[in-house]
């Protein structure tokens, strides 16, 4: 299992405080309160404040980010964590990390591919890639997914679900 686990993507400064918008790679972007600190290219920063907005974006305010120019070097840079340091997910509730990598099968046992992405949205939309290199996405809607095993990489979808909502396939 990774040891780090990124939970925003920092998109630009907010104003002339030093504080960050960021999109967050979590369930809701308060979230990244919870963690208490963070790290940015191996630098760590306590978080001081999270102000969620629209969607998935929130403003950051960082320990030793003082002003919009040490914001401005944080442009693009992402926020990750120690896993060690990471709240435990309640059940069947999975790091996209720990996912990616899983071999996707029917319910039957057919092999579809390996989970190469997977974008966090309201419901989650994963990206299969077949032996072949052929790529298809899928939503994680209600009754496509139907069980998730990390240990064994292995995740298992219901076929007639699953060719209702892929695309590309």
């Amino acid at each position: 299992m990774e040891e780090w686990l990124t939970v925003a993507k920092i998109v630009k400064p907010q104003g002339i405080r030093g504080e960050v918008k960021v999109i967050a790679l979590t369930d809701y972007p308060e979230d990244i309160q919870a963690f208490g600190k963070v790290y940015i290219d191996g630098n760590c920063h306590k978080v001081l404040r999270v102000r969620p907005m629209a969607g998935d974006a929130a403003i950051v305010a960082l320990s030793g980010i003082a002003d919009r120019n040490a914001a401005e070097l944080l442009r693009g840079k992402e926020m990750k964590v120690a896993r060690e340091d990471a709240p435990e997910l309640p059940e069947n509730t999975y790091y996209i990390v720990d996912v990616i990598g899983c071999r996707a099968v029917t319910e039957e046992g057919v092999p579809l591919g390996t989970v190469t992405d997977i974008t966090p949205a309201r419901t989650d939309i994963y990206e299969i890639t077949e032996d072949g290199g052929k790529k298809f996405a899928f939503v994680a809607a209600d009754g496509v997914i139907l069980d998730v095993d990390v240990s064994e990489k292995i995740i298992t979808v219901s076929a007639k679900r699953l060719g209702e909502v892929s695309v590309d396939r």
